[in-house]
């Protein structure tokens, strides 16, 4: 099997610490003792990355296990929860919320900006009667950021709990859950921590454990459940089996991250000039504002097919990129200059292979992409 650069907005690319890290001899994570230890550590060492002293948990599964455990543990039936939708995801959250008996109201945003923080001021100073509130950092399939500085603690202010999507965000933008006031927030491994795929991981807040701790109706699930991981280190007990080879592997890409003191800076730089070189080459941006370091969306010229470019790519320079879904489904394609893709010789081939494609199916740059990249650091 052939392995391409892998440069989509995840999975990424992973270093071969990681790698290593994943096929050590492993021992049973139920009965060894030490393991509890390694799992502990590991969740510290997220908590260090997320800038936070609240709890941390890692879960077996990836990033979508971590939505819909927030949801499932802190909705009951008949809550109100606020919604706030600027995307796929950002609207996604809705369906967890019905799932488990609550009532979603959206606040609904341009999908090509950010959200317009005075907008949803004036709609919380109308309403503000919800139990907690979802928002995406990083809408992925759209690319939009979303500013969660100062959405959280708006919300924090009107008694609104908060539940932060940063899957596709933190690691290439900055997060500091404490300053911002944020109950939960939720990564994945295979963004920009640049793990393999197969774990999320989340802090939670003491008024996020509180609000769950005194709920009317148990938590309708085992699995999503995140009131079961309470007491597993005085107890020495996991809810399941853990999946040791991907914990090592975590464990190992967040000392990567942690290690690597102008990541933000690496990732805001590749990012801007992918941006300025996208637009030189006469090709469009979908997000007008809110543009995050983590993904490009480049909307697609007329009359060329999104999966036939993206295929030529593949077959022709070994660069596999990614296309959209939903109502962006052939309209965009996307590039993730995330974790271990935002290197400016991985970005800077991928430009040059997207070239070449693009000339090859009859549309003309302005300029040479790679060039101007390089140009623009």
């Amino acid at each position: 099997m052939k392995i391409p650069y892998i440069m989509t907005p995840g999975p990424t690319q992973v270093s071969e610490n990681v790698r290593l890290a994943r096929s050590l001899e492993t021992t049973n994570p139920d009965l060894d003792l030490q393991f509890y230890d390694f799992y502990k550590e590991t969740c510290e060492k997220i908590g260090q990355f997320l800038k936070t002293k609240n709890e941390v948990r890692i879960l077996s599964g990836e990033g979508i296990l971590g939505l819909e455990a927030a949801c499932a543990s802190l909705t009951e039936e008949g809550d109100r929860v606020l919604v706030i939708d600027n995307g796929i995801f950002g609207e996604g959250f809705a369906d967890f919320v019905k799932m488990y008996g609550g009532e979603p109201i959206l606040f609904s945003g341009d999908r090509q900006r950010e959200i317009d923080i005075n907008e949803l001021q004036k709609f919380l100073d109308k309403d503000s009667n919800f139990k907690y509130a979802t928002l995406v950092h990083c809408d992925t399939p759209s690319g939009v950021l979303n500013n969660i500085a100062k959405i959280c603690p708006i919300l924090k202010e009107k008694g609104i709990l908060t539940v932060v999507d940063s899957v596709a965000a933190m690691g290439g933008e900055e997060v500091d859950v404490d300053e911002w006031q944020i109950d939960i927030i939720l990564g994945g491994s295979q963004k920009c921590v640049s793990a393999p795929p197969g774990l999320t991981f989340l802090s939670i807040s003491e008024d996020a454990f509180n609000v769950m701790k005194n709920r009317k109706k148990a938590i309708a699930s085992f699995y999503c459940n995140l009131l079961i991981w309470e007491n597993y280190y005085e107890n020495k007990w996991f809810p399941y089996t853990q999946p040791i080879s991907d914990i090592m592997g975590l464990s190992e890409a967040i000392d990567n991250l942690l290690k690597d003191k102008e990541i933000i800076i690496r990732h805001a730089k590749i990012a801007e000039a992918t941006r300025k070189s996208v637009l030189e080459a006469g090709l469009s941006l979908y997000i007008k504002q809110g543009y995050s370091n983590t993904v490009t969306v480049i909307e697609m010229p007329e009359d060329i097919n999104d999966a036939e470019l993206r295929n030529y790519m593949l077959e022709k320079y070994n660069v596999l990129i990614a296309g959209s879904f939903g109502y962006l489904g052939g309209k965009v394609i996307r590039i993730g200059h995330m974790g271990e893709n935002a290197r400016i010789d991985k970005v800077s081939y991928t430009l040059f292979a997207l070239q070449k494609s693009l000339e090859h199916l009859g549309f003309n740059c302005r300029c040479d992409i790679s060039s101007c990249f390089l140009s623009g650091l």
